[in-house]
């Protein structure tokens, strides 16, 4: 999905610069340079991701064009190319995302940034733990203008049975003095199971010791705030927190992800286990049928297009269990399944395969799969060994099959 931005700019060249950048960020870029343009933009309902706004336009010299757009209910990052201390406070008070001073195109450097950082906010969910209930509205109102979802706790153990609750929290923002159980104390807890780069956590305190930083760090805090605290201060903190863990996903997926096809690598699949859920692992081993002429009848793009064919087919099929290239045209499968579910789920693969011709240009390509599986107790690399046993057998005797039994 490309979003919308709009830019509000009288400075030609300026508009041109930054719409420019964004459109090469891959944004899809609105212009306009005066409140009137604007007015006409808004009225059409566009779906904007935020409006970056220049507080002086020639017919809207105070900033009217912020108080136009923020009407309807859009986010406004404002540009300015003066400080003054007094405007910049009561634009932050109107409920903007940031207030960035247009001194030179160097701004643009901190601005496209934002615009990223509001885009991929949609992705974060974060829990606000504070005693106070007006410290909590404050919060997730802050944290609502940038997009980021936010659910609430009033103690630590509160927030302890909520994050058991949604699995998807990427962030906590947390006071330390709480009833029935504080901040520290809470955070302690959650560390023995979520390390910093799987979860970052805020600590918040409004309190006079002037120890509480380290506190907060060495209970496993990724970072610490004095209450009262500068909005601004906030953003940039809850910024490089979730900057830092998408960075940290984004080199844990280019480790463990197939880069062809989106499946799980061989390093993954031998350094995850089932969960303690799992009464009895089912492995399969599959790969494509005389893979070699597809390399050499078609070339090796059709023979990549062969393997995110079948990758993309096993998706469909073990949604929610672990899907391996394992090298070349080579794939396993782990499953925590019955194992005759799981093999009936194999041979609907191997029949969804063999109808399922892939498409290469203006060609169409005839694909088969052999398959072998397991369900023998012993470790993961036992398991893969005897459902390779297996496939060789599919193999031998005729491919196109699944053998699951000795």
């Amino acid at each position: 999905m490309m979003h919308q931005v709009l830019v509000v700019e009288d400075s030609r060249a300026y508009q041109n610069y930054l719409s420019q950048q964004l459109r090469q960020a891959g944004f899809d870029v609105i212009c306009a340079d005066s409140l009137l343009q604007a007015k006409e933009i808004i009225a059409e309902q566009p779906q904007l991701l935020c409006a970056i706004l220049d507080y002086c336009l020639p017919d809207a010299q105070d900033g009217e064009v912020i108080d136009w757009v923020l009407q309807h209910q859009y986010r406004v990052i404002v540009l300015t190319a003066t400080f003054n201390e007094n405007v910049r406070e009561s634009v932050l008070a109107k409920g903007v995302v940031d207030y960035i001073l247009k001194d030179s195109m160097a701004s643009v450097s901190y601005l496209l940034p934002l615009v990223h950082r509001l885009r991929n906010n949609h992705n974060h969910k974060a829990l606000v733990v504070d005693d106070s209930l007006t410290v909590r509205n404050h919060i997730t109102y802050l944290l609502n203008q940038q997009y980021i979802t936010t659910i609430e706790a009033e103690n630590g153990q509160q927030a302890l049975e909520l994050f058991e609750q949604h699995s998807d929290i990427s962030i906590i923002i947390t006071d330390h003095d709480m009833p029935i159980k504080d901040g520290i104390s809470m955070i302690r807890e959650l560390r023995t199971t979520h390390n910093p780069s799987q979860l970052a956590i805020l600590g918040l305190s409004g309190s006079d010791d002037r120890t509480m930083t380290a506190q907060f760090l060495k209970a496993g805090a990724n970072d610490f705030l004095y209450k009262p605290f500068n909005q601004e201060e906030l953003f940039c903190r809850i910024h490089h927190l979730l900057e830092m863990k998408e960075a940290h996903l984004e080199m844990y997926r280019l480790a463990n992800q197939d880069a062809l096809t989106g499946l799980w690598n061989r390093r993954y699949l031998f350094n995850q286990s089932c969960p303690s859920s799992c009464s009895a692992r089912s492995v399969a081993m599959l790969d494509i049928d005389f893979f070699k002429k597809v390399n050499d009848n078609y070339g090796h793009d059709a023979g990549d297009s062969a393997i995110r064919t079948i990758a993309n087919i096993l998706k469909i099929y073990f949604p929610d269990d672990v899907v391996a290239r394992f090298g070349g045209e080579e794939f396993c499968v782990q499953s925590c399944a019955p194992y005759e579910e799981f093999t009936q789920r194999l041979e609907s693969v191997r029949c969804r395969v063999e109808k399922t011709p892939v498409v290469h240009g203006d060609l169409k390509i005839p694909l088969t799969i052999s398959i072998g599986s397991s369900q023998d107790k012993g470790s993961l690399e036992q398991q893969i060994k005897l459902a390779d046993e297996r496939l060789y057998q599919a193999k031998e005797s005729g491919r196109n099959r699944l053998i699951c039994t000795p």
